[in-house]
Formats: structure tokens, C-alpha cells, sequence
């Protein structure tokens, strides 16, 4: 990660080495915070926040879910993300707004806690490196995503990433780029943090966000497919049916459109990146690049 020198902090700028939190902060003992992850592109009218008012909702929505109490609001947190990006001139960046709990007393009660709001901005390539273009090779992880009334699962809640990391790690430690997680009934679910998709004689396929995030890249893809005409569906998938796709491929902010051409060693269509992903993909960057529809663009 390469450090940027303004971070903003309820309501203020301070230097990145200044960022801190204490030791005894409850979300660091019990991973009670929320965050987005946004990405900001270059454009030739310059830095473009792609979707930042659906990412904003979404955190505020997580807030919501796990009932905590927030000092700020929408308008506040949404011109902060630009004037962070400006702050530390920036013509492209990943952005990551948190809410978490401070100090105050230890112990897992958060009732009348009210969470700090933090906003960081830096740098950041493709973060499956070259599979972005020529594809990557996956694996089904033996860690399984848990059941929506044991966790919250459309709350971006940093303790719902541990399946996440487990799985990550798995892979990684076998020789693979990224996990695959089923869910409790053995469908697929999601990567530890991508929505997945599947391509099959020319249709569109997704999971059910019953057991994985609703996400604001797999939603941009299915809008894109449906203004190509490429039917879609959102049902329940299981593994038989993505070893015999034709193309698959993972989505998610820091992901974008990633191809997978090999699932647990089973080369998936031709072993290269498909048709419909590779159209999908040229799409959706030039959504975010500014070279088509900005509706979702929020120039910084």
C-alpha cells in the first residue's frame, strides 16, 4: 500500500501517521466496524468516483443492520470522499470510508456507543494483478460462508471476513489466486471478496445474495448485460454447474471483472478469458473511464 498524506477523521484532516486508534478500541477487540471499498478513476475530465452514492447508502445500510448509532450522515460522508481524494491530489485511488467504535468502556455492550467515522484514500492497481487480463485458476474452499441469522451477511461487518481470510489463505497456501466459498446448502456463494458469475450458451448466471454481499460491481453487471440483451438470471448455483460453464468470471470493486479459467482444476469453456466476459469487461471500463453512460460517475 502506498501511503497518501490526508486522511479525514470525524469531521477533520489529519496527517496518515497521525490515523491511529487506541489498543483497547472495541472494534479492534470484536470487529464491530463497517466499511466500503470505492474506486476512483482517471477520466479526461478527471479523478471519477464510480457509484459513490450507492456505496455510501450501502455503508449506512450496514450501520442499520447492526443497529450502530452513527453521529454523521450521508451528506456528510459522501463530499468528505471527494474532498479526501482532492486533499491528496489524486488522479486515481481505492477509497475506504470505516465507521467503527472507539474508545470508551471494554466489553462487547455497544449500546450507547456512538461510532467514529474515518475516510482513507491511496493507490491501488488491479488487485488480482495480471488474472485481470489473462484470467485466474480458483479452488472450492473447505471454509463455507455462514447462515444469515447466525451473521449479518449484507453488512459489510469486518468480523463476516474471517470465512474470507481462512479461504484466501487456503487457497493461496495450494498454489491457487483466489477461493471459492459454498454456502451452508452447498451452493456457491461468493470469493472471499468478489460476487461470481457464470456464462452458459449465452446466458448470464449469479448467485442469490441469501449468503453473499449484495454487490454494487455484480449489480453494475447485470444492468450492463441486460442493455446488451444478454438474458440473466439470479437463482441458486452449485459447483457441477461452473465446472461445465463456458466462461466464469468474478466481480467486486477491488476485483473489477476478473476471468476464471480454472476451477478446481477443471479448465473452464477454452481455458481463456470468454466472449461475453471480455464484452462485459470492455463495458464496464468504459463506464468507469468515462468514455460512455457517467450516471454513476461523481467527478472529484
Amino acid at each position: 500500500m502506498q501511503k497518501t498524506d490526508w486522511v479525514w477523521h470525524n469531521g477533520k484532516f489529519i496527517q496518515w501517521e497521525e490515523a491511529t486508534v487506541p489498543f483497547l478500541s472495541h472494534s479492534l477487540h470484536y470487529s464491530g466496524s463497517i466499511f466500503e471499498g470505492i474506486r476512483c478513476y482517471k477520466t479526461e475530465k478527471g479523478p471519477a468516483i464510480f457509484r459513490l452514492e450507492d456505496h455510501i447508502t450501502r455503508l449506512f445500510d450496514s450501520a442499520k443492520i447492526i443497529d450502530m448509532n452513527v453521529a454523521w450522515t450521508k451528506n456528510n460522508i459522501i463530499p468528505a470522499c471527494i474532498e479526501t481524494v482532492k486533499k491528496n491530489h489524486l488522479e486515481e485511488c481505492y477509497i475506504r470510508p470505516l465507521l467503527y467504535y472507539g474508545g470508551g468502556e471494554m466489553g462487547i455492550d455497544t449500546l450507547g456507543k456512538i461510532a467514529d467515522a474515518t475516510i482513507a484514500v491511496w493507490k491501488w492497481g488491479a488487485y488480482l494483478g495480471e488474472g485481470l487480463e489473462t484470467g485466474i485458476r480458483i479452488m472450492t474452499s473447505s471454509w463455507r460462508k455462514p447462515a444469515p441469522d447466525s451473521m449479518p451477511l449484507n453488512a459489510k461487518v469486518s468480523g463476516n471476513y474471517t470465512p474470507a481470510i481462512m479461504a484466501k489463505k487456503e487457497a493461496r497456501k495450494r498454489g491457487y489466486s483466489e477461493a471459492l466459498l459454498l454456502d451452508p446448502n452447498g451452493h456457491v456463494a461468493e470469493g472471499p471478496g468478489e460476487n461470481i458469475f457464470l456464462v452458459k450458451n449465452g446466458v448470464l448466471f449469479t448467485p442469490l445474495t441469501t449468503y453473499a454481499l449484495n454487490g454494487i460491481t455484480r449489480d453494475t453487471i447485470l444492468k450492463l448485460a441486460e442493455q446488451e440483451g444478454i438474458r440473466c438470471y439470479v437463482t441458486s448455483i452449485t459447483r457441477d454447474q461452473c465446472y461445465t460453464a463456458d466462461e466464469l468470471f468474478f466481480t467486486g470493486t477491488a476485483a473489477e471483472i476478473t476471468p476464471i479459467i480454472e476451477y478446481d482444476d477443471r479448465k473452464i469453456g477454452t481455458g481463456t478469458p470468454g466472449k461475453i466476459t471480455k464484452r462485459l469487461k470492455e463495458l464496464f471500463f468504459s463506464v468507469v473511464r468515462g468514455k460512455s453512460d457517467s450516471r454513476w460517475l461523481t467527478y472529484a
